[in-house]
Parts: structure tokens; C-alpha cells; sequence
């Protein structure tokens, strides 16, 4: 019994064969991997974990949709997500608000990314993909979508980057000295929707927090500098989207376990070396 469990998480038979299977989903998990990571050091610092929850929810919902009808369901994951952020980023301008927003959207969209998935009739894999990630779902079209929406993320994140630093450290003293606190909140929160978008399609709609929250959460423990926390987050999401990939290759399961235990394996060592730290210097 323990022998097959085994063989089921991990059996390298072939595996050399295999790896041409996944060099799509090894090039998007590189780039989703730096995606997620540097937008995971504002979500940590905007305090807004619970937003890409609420957000995936949105994205599994319009994949869903577009799968029933369909259309391109990289267009749907998107499609749902820029709704979803656009709702908390307009509605949520308070904790308070934002909370509340959310916790009414997640249960909406999961509700209605079940009910389409009810209704399809297609592969019964496709449906548990997009909840959990697939291995070797990612074709070429779907690359393209994601590189390039990768690159405008990026790009967003590269031309807003200082004053959205100081928004997120300081929004009281941001807005005193003239910084569009309001409108940087709206262009992060549409980032945001896009980077989870991409990031539904390699891990699933459940796990997107894996990729987006823990890594930056990880890198935090162990870094306070401001160039070296977004590195840090950036290497921590790759390494656990490549050797989850890489990992799921050699079993039958989908990729999510491999990624989020790579994932919480990486923050329990950095939450170890903040202990050790803190140990040695009292």
C-alpha cells in the first residue's frame, strides 16, 4: 500500500521523456514566477492576502464560463479577475469595506464557477484543472496570453513602483505630500487581477495564495531591505513553481501539492532563520 502511494507522488520512469511534455508549463511557471513574486511584496504590504482569494474565486468563475461556452478560457480567467478587482478597488476602499466585498464576492464566484462546470460536458479534467492546475495544460496560445500579460504586469509595476512603494509603507503621509494614493490603489488592483489571472492557469483558482502571498510572506521574514525582499520573493515563487512542475512530472497527481508544499516548506525555513536571529541576538 505504502509502496503504491509512493508511486503515485513520485515515479521517475521515463522521466527524461517526459520533461518534453512540459517545457510550456516550465517556461510560465518562470514567469509566473517572477509575476507573482514581485507582486506578492504589495500584497503582503497592503495587507491584501484575503483580496486573492476573493479575486481567484472571480478568475475560476470567468474560466469556467468561457470553458462552457467554449471561448478562450484564458480570456475568461481574466476577464473575471479585472471584475473582481475592479469591484474591491471601487467598493473596498476601507479594511472594513474591503473585507466585506470580498467575503461576499468569493462564495458568488466560486458558486458560479461550479454551476458552469456543472453544466459542462466536455473532459472531466479540464473541470478539476482549473481548480487544482495541470501538469502539462499550458499550450502555446496559453503561453502567449501569459507572457504577455506578464509583461504588462511588469511593465505597470515598473512605471508605479516608487510611489506605490511609499503608498503601501506610508498611505497617510502619500497622500499629505500629493501622491494619487486612490488612483495607485485602482492600477495595483487591476495588476493584481491580472497576476492572479495567469497565475489561476498553473495552479488552480484554490492555491493562487501559494504563488502570490507566501513567497513574498517567506522573503519578509528574512530580508528588510527594499531590493532585497522583492528578489527574494521572486526566486522563492520560480523555485516553487519549477520544482513543483518538475516534481508533479514523475507522479499522477495534479501540480498544486507539489508547488504549495515547496512553497510552505520555503516559508517554515525563512520563519526558522527570523527564530535563530532573534535567538542569537538576545
Amino acid at each position: 500500500m505504502t509502496a503504491t502511494v509512493w508511486h503515485e507522488i513520485f515515479n521517475f520512469t521515463n522521466y527524461g521523456e517526459l520533461l518534453a511534455l512540459v517545457r510550456n508549463s516550465i517556461i510560465a511557471g518562470v514567469a509566473l514566477g517572477i509575476v507573482g513574486g514581485l507582486i506578492g511584496v504589495f500584497v503582503m504590504m497592503r495587507d491584501l492576502p484575503f483580496a486573492v482569494h476573493g479575486i481567484s474565486e472571480l478568475s475560476f468563475a470567468g474560466a469556467s464560463g468561457a470553458l462552457l461556452l467554449g471561448v478562450n478560457v484564458v480570456a475568461g480567467s481574466l476577464t473575471g479577475s479585472i471584475i473582481a478587482a475592479m469591484l474591491i478597488g471601487v467598493l473596498g476602499s476601507r479594511a472594513r469595506d474591503r473585507n466585506s466585498i470580498i467575503g461576499v464576492l468569493m462564495p458568488f464566484g466560486l458558486g458560479l464557477g461550479v454551476l458552469f462546470l456543472a453544466l459542462y460536458k466536455g473532459r472531466a479534467a479540464n473541470k478539476f484543472g482549473l481548480l487544482t492546475g495541470q501538469i502539462v495544460a499550458v499550450d502555446t496560445p496559453q503561453l502567449s496570453w501569459l507572457i504577455v500579460t506578464g509583461v504588462v504586469v511588469l511593465l505597470g509595476l515598473l512605471i508605479v513602483w516608487r510611489p506605490l512603494m511609499f503608498a503601501s509603507s506610508d498611505p497617510e503621509q502619500a497622500a499629505a505630500r500629493g501622491v494619487p494614493v486612490r488612483v495607485l490603489s485602482l492600477v495595483f488592483m487591476v495588476l493584481l487581477g491580472l497576476a492572479v489571472a495567469i497565475s489561476v492557469q498553473i495552479v488552480g483558482a484554490l492555491l493562487v495564495l501559494s504563488i502570490v502571498v507566501t513567497p513574498a510572506a517567506a522573503a519578509l521574514r528574512v530580508a528588510t531591505s527594499p531590493w532585497l525582499v522583492p528578489v527574494l520573493s521572486v526566486i522563492f515563487a520560480t523555485v516553487s513553481l519549477v520544482g513543483g512542475i518538475l516534481l508533479a512530472l514523475g507522479g499522477s497527481l495534479p501540480i498544486s501539492p507539489y508547488v504549495t508544499t515547496i512553497s510552505f516548506l520555503i516559508y517554515l525555513a525563512c520563519r526558522t532563520v527570523l527564530g535563530w536571529r532573534v535567538a542569537v541576538r538576545t
